[in-house]
């Protein structure tokens, strides 16, 4: 594939606003990349242009070889997200990250012919929700923890078993990211998870006035530099461990507690597929054996429709 006139202009004129003695040494192998690259990507090439070009700097100032090989490997590109964008949107950093990832398939095909390996992922086996009264000692446990590590223990309790969230998505979530409305449901931001996501009654009041005191900065852990990192959320419960007779904390299991009690409370399906992320109720088969039977009284009700 060639590149049109016009975007080899946009490639060609393209000055970042950054001091000359940053940009002009990795300028024309940044532009030779993007050229290389943007054939064989979806996006635009001044998206590119941007973004590796940011690496590039960043790699140089890091002391890093000028070698795009190098700028666009896994571990270069991950170590940049960390700790290169940090006045950068957390929903921006994610876009970075998969911009360059992009790049450094095209860069492999460019370079050696070989097609990017296909993305194949399994179901991961959930984990087993928590019993109703492990979760109520270990919210209790929580509130009783000293200082920053009880708000730390009941964001992480009320984002996992209040609102059903990824443990990836509970690192980005601001205390601004949550509305609660006039009748006190709180609401998380629907532009950042991509879905509507209602936090359970039994746990609005916690997220609420968790929201109120952490104001712009995170619900969980507000004292990070950097919006997100590799086992910071695991790393918390690892610290931080009941004692004898509690299961240690895990966002997954918390996870699992919020899809099986929506299902429990004969919410549909769909409902909660959506507001759990999934692509359709078909993800939420692993679950369904920890989902008790409705009783005989509440089945008739339901088969029995509702009245005109």
């Amino acid at each position: 594939m060639t590149l049109s006139s016009e975007v080899s202009s946009k490639i060609r004129d393209y000055r970042p606003r950054l001091p000359h003695r940053q940009w002009g040494p990795v300028a024309e192998l940044v532009r030779a990349t993007v050229a290389a690259t943007a054939p064989a990507t979806c996006y635009a090439a001044e998206h590119l242009l941007h973004v590796i070009g940011r690496i590039a700097v960043w790699a140089d100032r890091s002391g890093l070889p000028r070698d795009p090989g190098i700028w666009l490997r896994t571990e270069t590109i991950d170590a940049f997200i960390l700790s290169g964008c940090v006045e950068v949107k957390d929903s921006t950093v994610l876009t970075y990250r998969t911009w360059l990832r992009r790049a450094r398939e095209a860069l492999v095909w460019v370079q050696r012919g070989e097609a990017p390996p296909a993305r194949l992922s399994s179901p991961r086996t959930p984990q087993p929700p928590y019993g109703a009264g492990e979760l109520a000692r270990l919210r209790d446990w929580s509130n009783h923890l000293p200082d920053q590590a009880r708000l730390d223990g009941l964001a992480l309790m009320a984002l996992g078993a209040g609102c059903g969230l990824m443990p990836g998505e509970v690192p980005p979530m601001r205390g601004s990211h949550v509305r609660v409305t006039s009748g006190g449901v709180a609401v998380l931001e629907e532009k950042l998870l991509g879905r509507l996501v209602a936090c359970h009654s039994d746990w609005e009041g916690t997220l609420a006035e968790l929201a109120e005191t952490s104001g712009p900065g995170f619900l969980f852990r507000p004292g990070r530099k950097v919006a997100a990192a590799k086992n910071l959320v695991s790393s918390w419960p690892a610290r931080h461990r009941p004692h004898t007779g509690l299961p240690p904390l895990s966002a997954r299991r918390l996870r699992s507690t919020w899809i099986v009690g929506r299902l429990s409370e004969g919410i549909s399906p769909e409902a909660v597929a959506s507001a759990a992320g999934m692509a359709s109720p078909a993800g939420l088969a692993g679950y369904h054996h920890w989902v008790p039977p409705l009783p005989r009284a509440e089945v008739i009700r339901l088969l029995r429709g509702r009245r005109s």
